[in-house]
């Protein structure tokens, strides 16, 4: 097998950190300029990835995580059975790749949802600039934090909830996690599929399509392809609780 995204030129580009407009969603927060500066001696900007291009796959070797600075990326395995199952949707902000530094390799696949930049941090590199940056340590722990969160939020939506109170709350999630200039008001762009969103949620395909044509109908989301705008989001807190 191939290394996961090998046919894509890997470009070293000098104040990355202090120019991404995502910088604050990251790993930099609250390091001051200087140490941002160090950070960016590390960082390895990626040449984008075109939709359905992997940015790694299961059984790759570990490299570094990864910081999107735009686009969608969905993670996924594959069962015994065969069948693919989507383990989460990483946005702009968010890092990836934590789940390998572990064992070394990645447990599960990356693939670009829509065109998507992202920038390639080495680990081992992190680790000894965390020697020379007091708060580097602690930023990189409270990125670690903020993925349990987001794993124990998945666990409490899946868990004795309804097929509307595992749509309302995915709704929301997103729209919490989305950067600012990704939403527009109330209005903000699916970038999945409702496949993709029915295997993530455990839900029928049906039953996804079912519960946002309700939710429209009752004038609490109003939906054109794959943009949603919450017409009534106090109404969408209360069918969420």
């Amino acid at each position: 097998m191939a290394t996961a995204g090998s046919n894509l030129k890997l470009i070293h580009v000098k104040s990355a950190c202090e120019a991404c407009r995502v910088r604050e969603l990251c790993l930099p927060t609250s390091l001051n300029d200087q140490d941002v500066s160090l950070i960016d001696d590390l960082v390895i900007r990626r040449a984008p990835l075109n939709k359905g291009d992997f940015l790694y796959r299961t059984g790759d070797k570990f490299r570094g995580i990864y910081a999107l600075q735009y686009g969608a990326i969905k993670t996924y395995g594959v069962t015994r059975q065969g069948r693919e199952q989507v383990t989460g949707f990483h946005l702009a902000g968010e890092v990836l790749g934590l789940d390998a530094i572990d064992e070394e390799i990645h447990p599960c696949n990356a693939v670009a949802l829509e065109k998507t930049e992202v920038c390639q941090i080495p680990f081992h590199k992190l680790e000894q600039l965390s020697t020379t940056i007091p708060g580097l340590l602690h930023n990189l722990s409270k990125v670690m934090s903020r993925e349990i969160k987001h794993e124990e939020h998945v666990l409490m939506m899946l868990g004795g909830t309804t097929a509307e109170q595992r749509i309302v709350r995915f709704i929301l999630n997103l729209k919490q996690r989305m950067s600012k200039s990704e939403v527009m008001g109330y209005s903000f762009k699916l970038c999945m599929s409702r496949q993709d969103i029915s295997n993530y949620l455990g839900l029928a395909l049906e039953t996804v399509s079912r519960q946002l044509t309700n939710l429209q109908d009752r004038d609490v989301l109003e939906i054109h392809n794959r943009y949603i705008t919450i017409l009534n989001p106090e109404e969408l807190q209360k069918l969420a609780d």
